[in-house]
């Protein structure tokens, strides 16, 4: 279905010169016995810590003999630097998002309107759903096998305190709105597309640049982020524009090279761990949105027209740019999921 990119084969090999330059320290983590590292990058109000304490807890219910290492918070590093790290064996396994800057087809988990509710979307994304062969074979190519996604909730856009403007009709509200953009170039094409002056900026220096005014807003926020930076904000709108999840990777190498019973151990309790994420997460979110009205935050629903008019610039305009990334049998495939013509 795919075709390797070009990024990714560069990538690959800036990765394998990362390797060999880190063959020790790897060795000592992976061949480290029945000890392994496992990462998250966010805090213990993320839905990626509360899956992680459960896999902790169905493991040892299994009474496997491997014993996860498990950092949260971002101490090994943001989740981009950690999704490289689990590309060289350094974290064998992580749950973390799809970082395009190492092959630009994963750009298509921020795919905008593919899914309109959490039913469609546990069937498109969640287990047994059928992205996950296709995300599988772009990560073959880095050397990680995604063992299913994590869902965060529907993504939207918020605007911080001394904003004036609170855009909810697109282009003509966004002009002049300079909005944070995950550092991916369908992110750039999508706030671009909508009127905003798109600024790429990794998830470290959000907070610092909405306190200091360098953006307005940001975009790609689901209710979780933005109650963490809730002092900041003032106005939370619902564009829902794309179905945030995550991934959790395993290392290729390290995972086929564990015990066959201890492996499948392991994807016993994920497997459980994931039927679980899915069931708890909706309720997540949605406590999070409460959260953020009775915090003091404007939460905004788009009208119908303007949601129609927000999905329009991105069906004409975002989705043939993404085509040309994944190719035409993809984005066939996405076109049926979504319903598109």
């Amino acid at each position: 279905m795919f075709k390797k990119s070009n990024n990714t084969k560069k990538r690959m090999l800036i990765v394998s010169s990362l390797t060999a330059v880190l063959t020790f320290s790897t060795v000592e983590v992976v061949a480290g016995g029945d000890q392994f590292i496992f990462s998250q990058s966010y805090n213990a109000e993320h839905i990626f810590h509360h899956t992680s304490q459960k896999f902790l807890e169905n493991l040892s219910a299994e009474n496997s003999s491997y014993k996860p290492d498990y950092h949260l918070g971002g101490d090994l590093g943001d989740w981009t630097s950690q999704f490289e790290q689990t590309m060289m064996g350094v974290i064998p396994m992580v749950i973390t998002y799809g970082a395009s800057e190492f092959d630009e087809r994963l750009d298509l988990t921020w795919l905008g309107y593919v899914v309109d509710d959490w039913k469609s979307a546990r069937k498109v994304y969640g287990p047994g759903g059928p992205m996950l062969a296709v995300y599988n074979q772009i990560f073959a190519d880095m050397d990680l096998i995604a063992l299913g996604t994590i869902p965060t909730g529907f993504g939207s856009i918020t605007i911080r305190k001394g904003v004036d403007k609170v855009p909810t009709s697109f282009p003509e509200d966004a002009k002049g709105i300079k909005m944070r953009v995950i550092p991916s170039p369908l992110a750039i094409e999508r706030f671009n597309n909508w009127g905003f002056s798109a600024v790429p900026m990794p998830y470290s220096e959000l907070y610092t640049a909405l306190q200091l005014g360098t953006v307005d807003g940001r975009g790609f926020g689901p209710a979780v982020e933005i109650w963490q930076m809730r002092d900041v904000l003032k106005a939370y709108i619902l564009t829902r524009d794309y179905f945030e999840h995550g991934f959790w990777l395993v290392n290729k190498d390290w995972w086929e090279g564990l015990p066959a019973d201890e492996r499948q151990k392991m994807q016993i309790a994920a497997n459980e761990t994931l039927d679980w994420a899915w069931q708890e997460a909706e309720a997540i979110d949605n406590g999070f949105l409460e959260k953020l009205r009775d915090y003091g935050i404007e939460v905004i629903e788009l009208s119908d027209e303007d949601r129609a008019k927000a999905k329009a610039i991105l069906y004409a305009k975002e989705w043939p740019y993404m085509e040309k990334k994944v190719g035409k049998d993809t984005m066939k495939m996405m076109r049926e999921i979504a319903g598109i013509n």
